[in-house]
């Protein structure tokens, strides 16, 4: 494929004979020109509108003058801290610092500040005052109201306040950013931008703004932990376009939130013209010698078929930034970027994913939903799957059945994640037929989270006894058509709700099927969850009732421990904590014992107390 790159350096604008940017993006990530990273779909989405765009992938936060290097854009600033919250980037569930960084050339850490986006954000604004700096992407979706940080241990006024951001972008953002530059490009002033939907400004005053629900303040907040669940639930009240309202928080420095109500989800059409863009799917040829970018190995011969979920695990935040609502592309689209993974030298014949947050929703969850919205007052499939949903795969199967015909196509997968409990409501059970015969690389991933159903109410998921339908339901198929092939399943510890109870109810689980999980997930609060409320406040934000939750570091390592009580590094945690949760009929020689009495020493259990923080960088 004859294409090229987004211009990195004065020498590409020179070479483009471009004396001035019309705007300039500013990346936490490096530049990999593939539709699965966000900085390189917004700034082909201007690309296509006509403007002069270039990408600033992690400038030395240390030194202006590496912001510099392009000169100062005509018409704006964008600012995104990466494709993860750069927090996420670069602490573990322990608070301790990551090893490496795949968004970064040969995983090297350090190359960007925590909170990136803020740290990008104020020196743009000191740099250029008289331009605006508009800030969008995952961090500062996520973080445009007061927000728990995780990393600090501490309740944080709206990131758009914090950092001087003239306007933030919601969510997936081409059709805003699209907007924003016809507006600035005609003149517009600052306040003009504040009438688009699927953004939030700060303002002095609610002078003139008419209708709008006020969420609890900053302050308030602070003062009483139980309002951040309260302020979550008037958030997911009015995630939805069709319906949700202006949102108004009072946050820090004497300013209000302003938050529009959210952009249209996208046709067809306007998916399809994003993803057909002319992407090179490579990483910049600057990062080569150091390795290139890792993230990039994940996704390279991946296609998006969809995005938005209507599964709303509370867990996840993925349906506050894309939406409820699923939005798909054409099967034309699809198949002509599957033709250009065939063209591409290093392509093996194997299609990797198709697929988005989850790859078996490829249309809404009821056909009220691009009409009405998605409903305000409960979920599509939780707790049970609701009488309305339209659980058909045929498209979906359709689709790869294409896919799988093209020329130089050997396999296609699917590895972006099921919902089984959405499979398992189509009668026909026509697609996991064709899961298991065709789209299954030997084991398949699925997500039950966890199997206490007094857990799996606050995670938002199914019962074990769907899990456990499904798992029977695979093992027959497999056996029907004569293969051999096995179920993942992942789970998470410590998630709100999860007592110690419900961790050795998980462990006797694991030991009862023969399941050794090698790698498990530690629960994290990241922004703007539903969990990340429970975790704060101790409420469920949904149901107003009480949540157990875990915050002693010692706690959290011996729920961890339970997952894998096999592992002789966890015996005197596991030991510890059936000790303490009143299970010591599972220490023993016995064949339902996780551990062996006379391996346990006390020696080289974790001491209590707080994990230390990070400390938040000067800035």
């Amino acid at each position: 494929m004859n294409r090229y790159f987004l211009p990195v350096c004065k020498e590409d604008m020179e070479e483009r004979g471009w004396e001035q940017l019309d705007f300039l993006f500013i990346s936490g990530d490096a530049y990999v020109d593939h539709p699965s990273f966000a900085p390189a779909v917004i700034c082909r989405v201007l690309e296509a509108a006509g403007y002069k765009v270039a990408i600033l992938p992690q400038p030395d936060w240390r030194d202006s003058r590496s912001f510099q290097t392009m000169g100062k854009p005509r018409l704006g600033v964008l600012v995104c801290g990466g494709n993860l919250d750069s927090m996420l980037c670069h602490y573990t569930a322990a608070r301790k610092p990551r090893k490496e960084d795949k968004y970064t050339p040969g995983k090297e850490m350090g190359k960007r500040p925590d909170h990136a986006t803020l740290v990008y954000t104020k020196i743009a604004k000191q740099l250029w005052p008289d331009i605006p700096v508009i800030i969008g992407g995952i961090e500062a979706s996520l973080r445009r109201f007061a927000h728990y940080d995780y990393w600090e241990d501490k309740l944080l006024p709206s990131i758009l306040t914090e950092s001087g951001a003239d306007l933030l972008v919601c969510g997936m953002g081409e059709t805003q950013i699209r907007e924003i530059a016809d507006y600035l490009a005609g003149g517009a002033s600052g306040e003009d931008l504040h009438y688009i939907r699927g953004t939030a400004y700060s303002a002095k005053a609610l002078d003139g703004l008419e209708e709008f629900t006020e969420l609890p303040g900053y302050d308030a907040i602070c003062k009483d932990k139980r309002l951040l669940a309260e302020s979550y639930r008037l958030q997911h009240e009015n995630f939805d376009p069709f319906y949700g309202k202006t949102l108004v928080q009072k946050s820090s420095r004497g300013l209000y939130v302003v938050q529009n109500p959210p952009a249209m989800p996208l046709t067809e059409a306007e998916m399809d013209a994003v993803y057909d863009l002319p992407y090179t799917r490579q990483w910049h040829p600057m990062y080569d010698k150091e390795g290139g970018i890792a993230a990039l190995e994940e996704v390279k011969f991946s296609i998006v078929s969809c995005r938005g979920c209507f599964g709303s695990c509370s867990f996840c935040a993925i349906h506050a930034h894309q939406g409820r609502i699923i939005q798909a592309r054409s099967h034309a689209s699809i198949l002509k970027e599957a033709k250009e993974l065939t063209q591409m030298p290093d392509f093996k014949g194997y299609i990797n994913d198709v697929g988005g947050p989850t790859a078996n929703f490829r249309h809404p969850a009821c056909k009220k939903q691009l009409k009405f919205g998605a409903c305000k007052d409960r979920q599509c499939l939780f707790p049970k799957p609701c009488p309305n949903l339209d659980a058909d795969h045929s498209d979906y199967i359709q689709l790869l059945r294409e896919l799988r015909a093209l020329p130089g196509v050997k396999k296609v997968f699917i590895r972006s994640g099921i919902r089984y409990d959405y499979l398992l409501a189509e009668n026909r059970q026509q697609f996991l037929d064709e899961l298991c015969r065709y789209h299954v690389s030997g084991q398949l991933k699925i997500a039950p989270e966890h199997v206490a159903n007094a857990t799996l109410k606050h995670m938002g998921k199914p019962g074990k006894e769907v899990y456990l339908k499904f798992v029977k339901a695979f093992m027959q198929k497999n056996k029907e058509i004569g293969k051999e092939q096995y179920l993942v399943p992942y789970f998470i510890s410590s998630h709100p709700g999860c007592t110690l109870a419900n961790a050795i109810e998980l462990a006797e689980f694991l030991r009862d099927t023969g399941r050794h999980p090698e790698q498990v997930q530690d629960f994290i609060p990241t922004p703007g969850s539903a969990s990340t409320a429970m975790y704060y406040s101790g409420i469920n934000p949904f149901t107003g009732e009480k949540v157990y939750t875990v915050h002693n570091p010692h706690h959290k390592a011996m729920q961890r421990a339970l997952m894998q009580y096999r592992n002789p590094r966890n015996r005197a945690l596991v030991a510890e904590a059936l000790k303490e949760g009143g299970r010591t009929d599972l220490i023993g020689d016995g064949p339902r014992c996780l551990i062996r009495e006379e391996r346990f020493r006390t020696t080289g259990t974790l001491k209590s107390g707080k994990g230390k923080k990070p400390a938040r960088r000067k800035q």
